[in-house]
């Protein structure tokens, strides 16, 4: 598996920024060029080097101010870019095939014509890509896509921080950058340049990562939470400050946007008015997105922190993480309100995903992933669907209240290895099998005038489970 890692530049001079930034710009053409040519159905078939060979002939890339190697880089990125955004229509696309045609030899020749790229004379393949696959433009202008062998690294002294010699917008001309790290970045990289600092990104296979933490020795489900990242099955609560930092985030993008929204009004009215030096000024000075872009990113990198922390605390105690599949999109939520709906959309699944995976890879523990389905809902003690009240689950049998997260994990635990609820079980299967296990279970109850006891939980109920 492969993992990206991020170096940054430390102390950069303002002039070799500038010329870094003066090259991507130009680069930024490149790539909006390729995306506008070839970013539709006119791009099947075509490869970034008969690009390359086109407008080498053509005269197309005297134009381009750059150097060959760049803007050679650019297109064949571009040209992946454009490859990545076909392959993800595909799989909508897929789901339609099968549901579309009813028999197996159908259902297999248009299975091939979309793999092989050849469903342009098949109507309904092009109508379903048409409708999956919208025509892509490129608007990044701050990336630099330098080969492995157009770069170099050294150290001024034995221990010390790397410098990255970039090649520049001449021959022979590099632009030095000092790196906040000691190890050197290998394979292609990706610069990217926001604010005056230089982002190196590139990539490594995951068995070099250095990890000497080992994982811990039990079998542990978690469950994702919004108030907090993760909850284990043994009751305890990781990353509780993601539920906070995701609510200030939402509801500071709330007031910010809609003022936005009102200098973006007045914007408008000037230029209907004919006032366009008003309107520029205002779109020049007060609707940017420098300062939103720098916050986002810290917020995003706040997210991963808080998120892998609390990865690798359950993984300090488990050799076996049991968790539900974060792919899954959630049921609607129209009901909940515009405040509850726009904080639980900046739920952060694919990050937790991410850690998930990378964090046991590395550290050597066992990752399982269940059907999430209902296991929020099912009272452990019980085995029955309750009754759910906010972060509170109540047994409608026996009356015991559950922390939901808490009671999530003890289900998804059990899920593994459940021979009926397989990874891909409908929900509404799962529901019918949840139904049907407690009608069994009610008919081996005794009579309400029995002397004999009645079981109880496998779980005893403790005050910690109740403690938010």
């Amino acid at each position: 598996m492969k993992v990206t890692r991020i170096a940054y530049s430390q102390r950069l001079n303002q002039s070799k920024y500038a010329q870094l930034d003066e090259q991507a710009l130009l680069l930024g053409r490149v790539r909006a060029l390729v995306w506008r040519r070839y970013g539709s159905v006119t791009g099947l078939g075509i490869s970034d080097r008969t690009i390359r060979d086109q407008w080498m002939a053509d005269g197309t890339a005297a134009g381009f101010g750059v150097l060959a190697n760049a803007w050679k880089e650019t297109v064949r990125d571009a040209v992946a870019d454009i490859k990545a955004c076909r392959e993800a229509a595909k799989v909508p696309v897929r789901q339609a095939i099968h549901r579309h045609y009813t028999t197996e030899e159908e259902r297999k020749q248009a299975y091939t014509a979309l793999k092989r790229d050849t469903w342009t004379p098949d109507p309904y393949l092009s109508r379903m890509m048409r409708r999956h696959w919208r025509r892509g433009v490129s608007r990044t202008t701050n990336q630099i896509v330098v080969r492995s062998d157009q770069y170099r690294t050294f150290t001024l002294a034995e221990g010390g921080s790397i410098w990255l010699a970039a090649p520049g917008l001449k021959q022979r001309q590099m632009v030095t950058i000092p790196l906040n790290t000691t190890v050197a970045p290998t394979g292609t990289l990706r610069l990217i340049l926001r604010g005056g600092r230089v982002e190196v990104h590139y990539t490594i296979d995951a068995p070099d990562l250095r990890e000497t933490r080992p994982c811990g020795t039990v079998k542990v489900g978690v469950d994702k939470g919004y108030t907090e990242a993760l909850t284990d099955s043994d009751g305890n609560h990781h990353g509780t400050e993601l539920g906070e930092l995701l609510r200030a985030e939402s509801d500071f993008l709330k007031v910010k946007n809609a003022r936005r929204a009102k200098i973006r009004s007045v914007a408008e009215k000037a230029r209907e008015k004919g006032d366009l030096a008003k309107a520029d000024r205002i779109t020049a000075n007060n609707l940017g997105i420098a300062k939103r872009n720098r916050r986002r990113n810290r917020f995003e990198s706040r997210v991963r922190t808080v998120t892998f922390t609390a990865v690798h605390a359950v993984v300090d105690k488990a050799a076996h993480v049991v968790a539900e599949d974060l792919t899954r999109s959630f049921p609607s939520r129209k009901k909940l309100g515009k405040n509850t709906n726009r904080r639980l959309a900046a739920w952060t699944k694919g990050v937790t995903a991410e850690a998930l995976t990378n964090v046991s890879e590395r550290r050597g523990s066992a990752l399982t992933l269940v059907n999430a389905a209902y296991t929020s809902q099912v009272a452990p003690c019980c085995r029955i669907l309750g009754k759910r009240s906010g972060d509170r689950l109540h047994c409608t049998r026996c009356g015991d209240v559950w922390q939901a997260d808490h009671a999530g994990a003890i289900n998804v635990l059990e899920r593994d290895g459940d021979p009926d609820i397989s990874l891909h079980t409908p929900h509404t299967r799962v529901k019918q099998l949840i139904q049907e296990r407690t009608d069994r279970h009610r008919t081996r109850l005794p009579v309400q005038d029995s002397s004999t006891p009645v079981r109880r939980a496998n779980y005893p109920i403790r005050a910690e489970m109740l403690n938010k």
